[in-house]
């Protein structure tokens, strides 16, 4: 059974198993920033500013799923887009499931109390981009977000290799 915190308390140990958790879902092929092979010190640095936004004070609002031993197990965060003209909505990013909880159907759940918590936030909208060529597409389109547009070759994960940069939104208030 999953426990979601908002904003839990950034810890040096929470912050170390989130960061774990983030390279071990990017070298089970999750397209969360970076492209496998990847150490926590690889992550961390980016780690440390995406959580510097979050909490009180910040911005930006993480989202973390623990599981039965107390462990974060999948995690995101709902970032401000930084516009009073669009504060009506949020962007989701850094959205990863600790491989070891792949498939226990954790994503859909963090990804139904993402929009509880955007909702209690005031958000009518949630807006996502994802990696082409990966198929998470698929995923949130039954989770009820709509494909909006596509940028050929935005994300170059190698030389030869670049992908589609899909956008999605989830509309919250209909």
């Amino acid at each position: 059974m999953l426990r979601f915190v908002t904003d839990p308390d950034l810890t040096p140990r929470l912050v170390a198993d989130l960061i774990d958790c983030w390279a071990e879902a990017t070298n089970a092929g999750g397209a969360v920033g970076f492209v496998p092979p990847v150490t926590a010190d690889d992550v961390r640095p980016t780690a440390e500013r995406t959580f510097a936004r979050c909490g009180p004070g910040g911005p930006d609002h993480l989202l973390a799923g623990f599981d039965e031993d107390g462990a974060p197990a999948c995690w995101l965060v709902l970032a401000d887009n930084g516009s009073a003209l669009r504060a009506h909505w949020r962007w989701v990013v850094r959205v990863m499931v600790h491989p070891k909880h792949q498939g226990k159907g954790y994503g859909a759940a963090l990804m139904r109390a993402a929009e509880d918590v955007a909702r209690e936030q005031g958000a009518e909208a949630l807006h996502l981009v994802c990696r082409g060529g990966t198929g998470v597409d698929a995923f949130y389109a039954r989770m009820g977000y709509r494909e909006v547009g596509r940028i050929p070759g935005a994300i170059r994960v190698g030389p030869g290799d670049d992908r589609e940069e899909i956008y999605l939104v989830k509309m919250l208030t209909r």
